[in-house]
């Protein structure tokens, strides 16, 4: 007799067996104990590295931006022009007055006379204005010279050029308290130092060194102010007029500091030459590259859009700045430090870059 195959007993079954797996699906669920990780939005977003980041490192300049120069003086048909209507206009306004003036007296003396003395007063005053516009384009023209000069005197090996150009160089900044120290110190140095370079270097950190700190801190405030006012402003106009006024008290502030306290016509040529500068080196040329930085960085993300469009503006003023201060400087940068747009990003936004270094 056959007997059907029987089950197995109990005791020789299999007992079943827990396997873990390394890699889980990914749930769909939130959990708040494990938030979830950002994602990418694009692959077209680059974000600047860390040792690049100028919020990170403010020390770290961002590559430097062309130095200004003073454009080149020449004779160019438009001023002769202008010249030939001057003397046309002189002549035509002289002799309209000669016959207010006899008209006058024909109907009585003292019109005549009280005539001939707003002529003298008017005429006393355009002397004066003539003398103070000559006066400060006189200066502006030794502050170039005073560059020139130090050009070639580092190029000399005697340091009889570099001591005529230290004692132009005092002589400019004598009215200004904060080189006194430093006069003092290139007068008790005077017989020791004989190499040429060493001595334009002493002068420049002794003299110049005082000054351009007050010049980093008129573009600093200027900065900020234009970055606050042009946040806060409602309309477009607004921001372009405190810029445009922002811009013309800081050139000349740059001006006055370094002795060259131009007038109106100096004003007038130094504005035309920074102008010049920006649109040959590009008017944002901050440049592209500091606006990548700051995008890249995610500006956008901790500052709302008119507080970031106040530091771009803010940044801008201070390239600026720093056009004037090139050239309103009576030596070029050599001895000392040439700021850059780097420099002034912490203070334009000082707690983003305090949080960055703490985080």
């Amino acid at each position: 007799m056959i007997k059907p195959p029987s089950e197995d007993p109990p005791s020789s079954r299999r007992a079943p067996v827990a396997f873990a797996y390394e890699d889980e699906a990914p749930q769909t669920g939130t959990d708040s104990k494990s938030p979830r990780k950002p994602g990418s939005f694009g692959n077209d977003i680059v974000l600047t590295a860390d040792e690049d980041d100028p919020f990170i490192n403010p020390e770290k300049d961002i590559p430097s931006i062309p130095v200004a120069i003073p454009r080149k003086r020449g004779t160019s048909f438009a001023k002769i022009a202008f010249g030939a209507f001057g003397v046309l206009f002189s002549l035509a306004f002289g002799l309209w007055t000669d016959s207010l003036i006899r008209n006058l007296f024909s109907r009585a003396d003292w019109l005549g006379y009280s005539a001939l003395a707003a002529l003298a007063i008017g005429v006393l005053a355009v002397i004066a204005i003539a003398v103070r516009e000559t006066a400060g384009m006189m200066r502006l023209a030794a502050v170039q010279t005073i560059k020139a000069e130090a050009e070639a005197a580092i190029l000399e090996t005697r340091p009889a050029k570099a001591r005529a150009l230290v004692k132009h160089l005092e002589t400019l900044l004598s009215a200004k308290p904060d080189t006194a120290k430093g006069r003092a110190t290139l007068k008790a140095a005077e017989n020791d130092i004989i190499d040429a370079p060493h001595l334009v270097a002493l002068a420049e950190r002794e003299l110049l060194g005082p000054l351009d700190r007050q010049a980093r801190g008129l573009i600093v405030n200027a900065s900020k102010r234009v970055s606050i006012v042009t946040a806060v402003s409602p309309r477009a106009i607004v921001d372009l007029l405190y810029v445009l006024y922002e811009s013309a008290r800081l050139i000349r502030a740059m001006a006055d500091l370094y002795g060259g306290r131009p007038g109106t016509l100096g004003m007038m040529r130094l504005m035309r030459d920074v102008l010049a500068h920006l649109a040959v080196t590009g008017s944002i040329a901050v440049g592209d590259s500091v606006v990548q930085q700051v995008l890249g960085h995610g500006l956008a993300s901790k500052l709302s859009a008119r507080l970031g469009e106040g530091v771009i503006n803010g940044l801008m003023t201070a390239r600026i700045g720093i056009a004037a201060m090139d050239l309103c400087r009576p030596l070029a940068f050599r001895a000392l430090k040439r700021p850059g747009i780097g420099d002034f990003i912490g203070d334009l936004t000082p707690s983003m870059t305090q949080r960055d270094k703490n985080a």
